[in-house]
């Protein structure tokens, strides 16, 4: 009796060393686009396709509700707002004294409650949870209960003694929400500025001791240089967010009395949504982002690294 056996398989050949390299490579890219689509997906969507649609529709006559098709109005609305609206030149002058007063304020005082708070004392958690409250209270909430605060009968009256109806007259309306809004975000720069105080190597204040150096020249010598980075961040979006000032307007004044804290985005808004001039809200809209693009370059060609 003759039994046959199967000759045994071969091994199978292993595939090129790069070949293999390039299969794994592929799988990755496939595997990160997979990943990243959902995220270029959202942007586009709800970024990219929107800012361009503004852009397109600041050269029409677009309305809201309208039932004829948006026809090409060429410069039309950038004219009328340069030339034809007073209301657009009241809003830039309160948004630009809104900029310059709050960035500087609201900067500093962030950098001198991170010094207080970047103490080893018993219970210096408990004070930066609470400078850090009124960042993490909806700004709905802080405008409503600060609208109170300063109406005639009021605690801000009750305080000082005065007899102001702060909101509601012209020389006092813009910087009662300056206050308000400089008191709400502090707490924010403070935590931007303690990060970036804690960053800085304490052996160099070590080093600036023995050497007789004194508080304020430490600071001068190691604690400034060492917070460059952060003071550029905190500069710029501190500019961002105080160009895009609109709850506490919409809350707190309705842009009034007469135009006395009316801003650029509030504008936008008023024109575009409101009133359903659609086209010239987005001409507003492109004149306010090639505005906050300008000062956002100068910035950080001021603050830029020099070699």
């Amino acid at each position: 009796m003759s039994t046959t056996q199967a000759a045994p398989a071969a091994p199978e050949e292993a595939a090129p060393l790069p070949m293999r390299r390039s299969r794994l490579h592929n799988n990755e890219r496939r595997a990160g686009i997979g990943f990243t689509a959902p995220a270029v997906l959202l942007i586009v969507v709800f970024l990219v396709i929107p800012v361009l649609l503004s852009f397109a529709l600041g050269f029409t006559n677009a309305r809201m509700g309208s039932m004829e098709n948006p026809g090409f109005t060429g410069l039309t609305n950038f004219v009328r707002a340069l030339t034809k609206d007073p209301t657009f030149w009241d809003a830039l002058r309160n948004i630009a004294i809104f900029v310059l007063v709050v960035v500087p304020l609201q900067g500093g005082l962030g950098l001198v409650l991170a010094l207080l708070v970047n103490q080893k004392i018993r219970g210096i958690t408990t004070f930066r949870v609470v400078f850090f409250m009124p960042v993490v209270t909806s700004m709905v909430v802080v405008s409503m209960l600060w609208k109170f605060m300063y109406q005639k009968d009021g605690l801000i009256n009750a305080i000082t003694g005065l007899n102001v109806d702060w909101l509601n007259e012209t020389h006092t309306a813009l910087p009662a929400v300056i206050v308000m809004s400089v008191w709400q975000g502090v707490g924010f720069q403070m935590i931007l500025w303690l990060s970036g105080l804690q960053s800085i190597n304490h052996d160099l204040y070590e080093a600036a001791s023995l050497d007789g150096a004194g508080r304020w020249q430490q600071f001068r010598n190691v604690t400034m240089p060492g917070l460059r980075p952060t003071f550029v961040f905190i500069f710029i979006t501190i500019t961002i967010s105080a160009f895009s000032l609109f709850t506490q307007i919409d809350v707190m004044t309705n842009g009034g009395p007469s135009n006395a804290t009316t801003t650029l985005v509030y504008h936008i808004i008023q024109m575009g949504s409101s009133r359903g001039d659609v086209g010239y809200g987005s001409a507003l809209s492109l004149i306010f982002f090639v505005i906050v693009l300008a000062v956002t370059l100068l910035q950080r060609f001021l603050t830029r690294e020099e070699d």
